[in-house]
């Protein structure tokens, strides 16, 4: 049985925020916002962790496709992140949430000092019933970006999963363009079983990632069982569902079988 309050860290993809030509999708933003906000209103925490400042930026810029050069991609990051982020502000307002914007590197979740500042800014923003609004800050940190140099980030997925663990959260919810893992890839395979439920990270559940999605985006399954690992080593739960169901996020908070989860061990009693 789930606990009536949760800590909940909601992880949005590019390929469910924006659209094909990278603008922002407003439709899935503001449902987003709208649950965000009412299951705050029912007395969960909240933070959300979202892609698609370089896509939004690109789009903005007028670019036809996404930059290949470093410093044009995270010029375009920039752009978006305002973007976007002028987005959510707008639309948690209306629903009478306030909303603070946090840009990490490596260096910020690296860095135990520094790590131990950021726990203390989302403890303090929690506390001030504030939804913590999160992405890497592309324009400076590279990690995510320029391919062959990632590291502790390198993608918002597992950005998620360590701001779950800093913040000790009970839930991370990953929102993509998939319903979840399937023990066979289903568009190749129409005899493919979703798992709804992941008790441990073998060998064979590990054989089941595939590739990165779309252009606009750099997760794939890989890097959402790389975000469960930290989670579940963090007793925290993982779930991953299609974001095409906003509303789905009230039944995945409340433990039904939507998408896959990955189940935390258990913590042991205290004595």
């Amino acid at each position: 049985m789930k606990k009536n309050r949760q800590r909940l860290v909601v992880k949005v993809g590019t390929s469910t925020l924006t659209h094909e030509s990278g603008a922002p999708n407003l439709r899935r933003m503001e449902q987003l916002v709208r649950i965000l906000a009412d299951l705050r209103g029912s007395g969960h925490e909240v933070i959300l962790v979202f892609s698609g400042a370089i896509a939004a930026g690109t789009a903005r810029l007028g670019l036809q496709e996404r930059p290949g050069e470093l410093r044009m991609k995270q010029a375009a990051a920039a752009v978006g992140q305002c973007r976007m982020m002028h987005i959510f502000d707008q639309f948690f307002a209306e629903y009478n949430q306030t909303a603070a914007q946090i840009l990490l590197t490596e260096e910020d979740v690296e860095d135990p000092g520094r790590a131990e500042h950021l726990q203390g800014t989302f403890s303090a923003l929690l506390e001030m019933g504030v939804i913590p609004v999160v992405n890497e800050n592309d324009s400076v940190s590279s990690a995510e970006i320029e391919t062959g140099r990632q590291k502790v980030l390198g993608d918002n997925d597992s950005l998620s999963a360590i701001v779950a663990r800093l913040c000790r959260a009970d839930l991370l919810i990953l929102l993509s363009d998939i319903d979840g893992l399937y023990d066979a890839d289903p568009k190749a395979d129409p005899n493919a079983r979703l798992l709804h439920r992941v008790d441990a990270l073998t060998p064979k559940i590990l054989e089941m990632a595939g590739g990165a999605g779309s252009w606009r985006g750099t997760g794939g399954m890989a890097t959402k069982l790389s975000a469960a690992r930290i989670a579940m080593d963090a007793g925290c739960d993982m779930v991953i569902a299609n974001g095409a169901g906003m509303e789905s996020l009230y039944g995945i908070v409340a433990g039904q079988d939507i998408g896959t989860r990955f189940h935390a061990p258990a913590k042991e009693a205290s004595l």
